[in-house]
């Protein structure tokens, strides 16, 4: 399978199955001398992972992480790093019912269309346990952005119809609430909302917002890899995302050139910009403002409701899926976001330490 490497120096390719023995990632291209333990990886691990709360899946998973090469005493060692989570709660029984069915809103058709063949429990590699991978790649690239002052802030938007305006974010807030939203009332109504999702055996989307802090100007490439479009193809790589923004993303189109246009100053011989329309990003480079991004993520379309489908032989039936999943997969996908990010940021940086003969010179001459 082409497709499961990410990345041009620094690298992450993710591996495994939802019921296969385990899942994991070999990252590539890290720096030696970056500190980096299994605890630290599991921070992030532990923010995605299942049977957080009443919206997530009831699937009991540990997804205790191994780090199997690439760390000594405690530090990278240049090599790769392989990194392994090892599934303990599978019940593929579950999905038995469904094994010559296309669920609706899967990738079931689409996987057996391309391959002839399929994994049908959960999903296999098209599940959404494949992100493991992503957030443990994402761990250490945001290790590597800690080393650099670049910091990543990603919470929950909106679910459903409850969005936070922006005058309205406390991001203290952010993880008092299992649903990562940075104000506790919007919480407790999207909370209600979702309670009244599961009554009705329906789910939910949502909105993830993430603000990057201390991105250095010129950061990216002018023309097919801009920033922001290296950022929307990390994103949109995602499974259930199936839309990303950029500053004002597409309230543009209502905006007009005197008002979208973000005015520059200086002081003390530093230029910045009056406001963040373009969220960051300039011409496909990083201007040194907030980077500002947002991925639009689809209801889970594991539902208990009665659906119209077909099945692999071409009949028209009806299903009702059961099994484990989760009513809204925003809150667990947050931390997805972020890592995706913070792996296009960390290859975007290493890429232009070659954009200028002066910075090489800085590297292997000290001048």
């Amino acid at each position: 399978m082409a497709g499961s490497t990410f990345g041009t120096l620094f690298t992450i390719t993710t591996w495994g199955e939802s019921h296969g023995p385990a899942l994991g990632v070999v990252v590539d291209g890290c720096p030696a001398g970056i500190p980096l333990t299994s605890d630290y990886i599991q921070t992030f691990l532990d923010r995605r992972k299942p049977g957080q709360s009443k919206f997530t899946t009831a699937r009991k998973e540990s997804d205790s992480v191994e780090i199997l090469s690439g760390v000594f005493e405690g530090y990278t060692t240049g090599t790769p790093i392989s990194l392994i989570v090892r599934n303990t709660d599978q019940r593929s029984h579950d999905y038995s019912k469904i094994k010559d069915c296309y669920r609706p809103g899967h990738a079931d058709y689409t996987f057996d269309q391309k391959y002839g063949v399929r994994d049908y429990r959960g999903g296999g590699r098209t599940s959404g346990r494949e992100t493991i991978g992503r957030v443990a790649g994402g761990a250490i690239a945001c290790r590597i952005l800690e080393a650099l002052g670049i910091h990543l802030t990603t919470y929950t938007k909106a679910i459903g119809p409850f969005s936070i305006p922006s005058d309205a974010y406390d991001y203290s807030a952010i993880n008092e609430n299992r649903l990562y939203m940075p104000n506790q009332k919007y919480a407790e109504q999207a909370s209600a909302y979702l309670e009244s999702c599961i009554r009705e055996q329906d789910s939910s989307g949502g909105l993830i917002e993430c603000m990057i802090h201390g991105m250095p100007s010129g950061i990216g490439e002018p023309v097919f890899n801009k920033l922001d479009a290296a950022l929307a193809k990390a994103v949109m790589s995602i499974g259930a995302v199936k839309g990303v923004e950029i500053g004002d993303g597409f309230s543009v189109v209502s905006s007009k050139g005197s008002k979208n246009n973000d005015s520059f100053f200086a002081e003390n011989g530093q230029i910045s910009k009056l406001t963040n329309h373009s969220g960051g990003i300039l011409g496909g480079l990083s201007d040194g403002s907030t980077i500002l991004l947002r991925a639009a993520i689809k209801p889970t379309p594991s539902i208990s409701q009665p659906q119209k489908t077909v099945n692999t032989n071409g009949e028209n039936i009806k299903i009702e899926i059961s099994g484990r999943h989760d009513p809204v997969i925003v809150p667990r996908a947050v931390v997805v976001v972020e890592s995706m990010a913070a792996v296009t940021l960390v290859d975007l940086l290493m890429q232009n330490m070659s954009s200028r003969i002066e910075y090489m010179k800085q590297v292997y001459l000290g001048i």
